[in-house]
């Protein structure tokens, strides 16, 4: 077998087709400004676990993420204090989950995980 891939990092890509809505959206989302801008037509969040926007409209509407947040009622209230109306909460084996929809229709999951639970 070959050498296993080296990986310094992952990230969740989400398609915008209104660039600055979509920024200003994941801005009021993340809580900050992006760590950078590379490039024309693409943010990123390097920290808490990275996250890229890119303006892309053939794609815009047709993304999903997931975001492991730690305690859900904490970001609910720091959402809705953002003007972020986070959908209601779903119980299930793995914790809580709440979705949200961005201005282009593409899906972000916040989940709290169980009590106790370790990892990424």
């Amino acid at each position: 077998m070959s050498k296993p891939m080296t990986v310094q990092g992952i990230y969740a890509c989400i398609a915008v087709s209104d660039f600055e809505a979509g920024v200003d959206f994941y801005i009021r989302l993340m809580g900050r400004e992006p760590d950078d801008r590379p490039m024309d037509g693409l943010v990123q969040w390097r920290r808490d676990g990275g996250l890229q926007i890119w303006r892309d409209v053939a794609h815009a509407g047709h993304s999903r993420t997931t975001i492991v947040v730690p305690v859900m009622a904490d970001e609910r209230a720091r959402l809705e204090a953002a003007g972020i109306a986070l959908g209601p909460d779903m119980a299930g084996d793995w914790g809580i989950v709440a979705q949200i929809e961005d201005p282009d229709g593409n899906q972000v999951t916040l989940a709290e995980p169980p009590k106790g639970f370790v990892g990424n």
